[in-house]
């Protein structure tokens, strides 16, 4: 059975899209088409409804896709077990990175891996947080450097690699700027723009302000933070952003707290990593100074 039919099969299933999963796979949308053709074909059944531009997956998709998942997770380990004896660092590497810390963290970082390892490939693909480690439990890429959830699903493992400080800001302009003694409470008498709540700097302000009793008047929400600190430059409201990003045009705010999220790595528990996947890995947890 052809190992990229499964993979075809799978990002179809996943996506519910063929254009979609020719993006996630690098081929058109009719090499899609074909492979996917071709495995029904072998397995003698319909794998997907095809109603109306909508896809779904039949029963017998949806019996076939943990099975089919299984295999092409065993032959990518096997691939990289293969690669691993010789010790040469070379190939294709996809990882996930989150926009902020490929901003702010990574630069020299890659940079230091390219001159290490030019044989590698890279594939970097920028996402959302939550976005990346699900690639990961889905082993479409090796690791994510994301902004470290409380909590995981069972198959992944974390690392923290950055504790990245967090303050309360504001344009020079905003009203609570002139304030002194300033608390929570008094942040629930004006707008704020914030990341959406599912992510986990979102979350650590709203902790604090749920353990007070006190709601957030959320007025604008995006996951960019350079988008985030140029609507709160804009006075649009207080947010909550990396102390890496304050400049002139910012306030910090002292309601006396100290907040931070974890950043680092993210991995399934059960996957062997690349040859070059554990060098990148290295160069992430290695000195400081590359930070």
């Amino acid at each position: 059975m052809d190992i990229s039919a499964l993979q075809a099969f799978i990002a179809v299933a996943r996506h519910e899209s063929f254009s979609k999963a020719s993006e996630q796979l690098f081929v058109t949308q009719p090499a899609i088409s074909k492979r996917v053709a071709s495995l029904e074909d072998d397995l003698g059944t319909q794998l997907f409804n095809r109603i109306a531009r909508q896809i779904s997956l039949t029963e017998a998709g949806k019996q076939l896709l943990p099975k089919a998942q299984d295999i092409v997770h065993q032959a990518e380990d096997m691939q990289r077990y293969a690669s691993n004896l010789n010790q040469e660092i070379s190939g294709n590497l996809s990882v996930a990175i989150a926009h902020h810390i490929g901003l702010h963290r990574m630069p020299p970082v890659l940079r230091e891996f390219h001159l290490q390892h030019p044989k590698v490939t890279l594939d970097i693909r920028f996402e959302d947080s939550d976005q990346a480690y699900t690639a990961v439990e889905h082993g479409d890429i090796e690791f994510a450097v994301i902004t470290l959830p409380k909590t995981l699903p069972d198959k992944l493992t974390k690392e923290t690699v950055w504790l990245d400080q967090l303050d309360i800001m504001v344009s020079k302009n905003h009203a609570l700027a002139g304030q002194s003694e300033l608390s929570l409470l008094s942040l629930t008498k004006y707008p704020c723009v914030l990341t959406s709540p599912d992510t986990e700097t979102h979350q650590v302000i709203r902790r604090e302000f749920q353990e007070r009793g006190l709601s957030i008047n959320v007025q604008m929400q995006t996951n960019n933070l350079e988008t985030l600190k140029m609507l709160t430059v804009a006075g649009l409201g207080w947010s909550l952003l990396p102390k890496t990003m304050s400049d002139k045009s910012l306030k910090a705010l002292d309601v006396g707290l100290d907040l931070s999220r974890e950043l680092g790595l993210v991995i399934h528990s059960k996957r062997s990593l690349s040859n070059a996947a554990l060098a990148l890995r290295s160069l992430i947890e290695r000195d400081p100074a590359l930070r």
